[in-house]
């Protein structure tokens, strides 16, 4: 089913978005995004109002104090999460990885920066016909609710982590949250692809790069992981690396 061509961009990339005709049902992230609630008969409807839009390495899908006009779920690729700060600072909040939600947000602006750091593909709705398919579908409503508990405990988590004082554990931590999503995907959870640049985990867990790649070097030199490519980490002590992140839970 083609998707119409006059629906407006959602980036402020000079390049025009390029899209593509949507099988939600043969997606191969549904079963992590929110549109899995709905049967096979209701996903015709929100293929209606979908748009599959690419947006290239580089390239930013909104920016911060931009009104929001539309939700999105990642299919392909992967996006972060920036704020700049005051000083001129950037803070990454968070990277958004296959099968993610954006729009769980009671604010009427973006609050970040939403930067492709690998070439993606985003389904993107606007925000009065996803209300219209929350009104419609009320197990879609739950399913979203769900998704923002979620996401609530995960800052939680990600807030605990930010206040260990080790980056051992911090990196720990953070390598282990991508091999569950990895699992979750498919994978066996302990080939771990990392899509963002040791500056943008620095960035995200409050170290610096030089720190960030001097935690890898100590975690592979004490076997928990190993590094066969820069953008490649595996486990090879789970266990040990569990142990690592959980010290400061006791």
């Amino acid at each position: 089913m083609s998707r119409p061509s006059g629906a407006p961009p959602a980036t402020n990339d000079p390049a025009a978005p390029s899209c593509a005709t949507l099988d939600c049902l043969h997606c191969s992230v549904r079963h992590l995004a929110v549109c899995s609630a709905l049967s096979p008969d209701e996903v015709q409807a929100l293929e209606q109002v979908t748009v599959s839009q690419q947006v290239t390495m580089g390239s930013t899908l909104a920016r911060s104090g931009e009104e929001r006009q539309h939700v999105y779920t990642l299919t392909g690729g992967a996006l972060r999460l920036v704020r700049t700060l005051a000083d001129g600072r950037r803070q990454i909040n968070g990277f958004v990885l296959p099968g993610d939600y954006l729009g769980l947000s009671g604010s009427d602006h973006h609050r970040y920066d939403i930067e492709a750091i690998a070439d993606s593909r985003v389904c993107r709705v606007a925000l009065p016909q996803m209300k219209g398919l929350r009104a419609r579908y009320p197990h879609l409503e739950r399913k979203l609710l769900q998704r923002a508990c979620q996401e609530l405990d995960a800052a939680q988590d990600a807030a605990l982590a930010l206040a260990r004082l080790q980056p051992a554990e911090k990196l720990a931590d953070f390598l282990l949250r991508l091999a569950a999503r990895e699992a979750k995907l498919g994978g066996d959870g302990l080939r771990v692809s990392l899509p963002m640049g040791r500056g943008d985990i620095a960035d995200h867990l409050g170290l610096t790069m030089e720190t960030v790649s001097r935690t890898f070097t100590k975690l592979r030199q004490q076997g928990l992981i190993a590094l066969p490519h820069l953008n490649v980490v595996e486990i090879l002590d789970e266990d040990g690396l569990r142990s690592l992140a959980g010290e400061v839970l006791g």
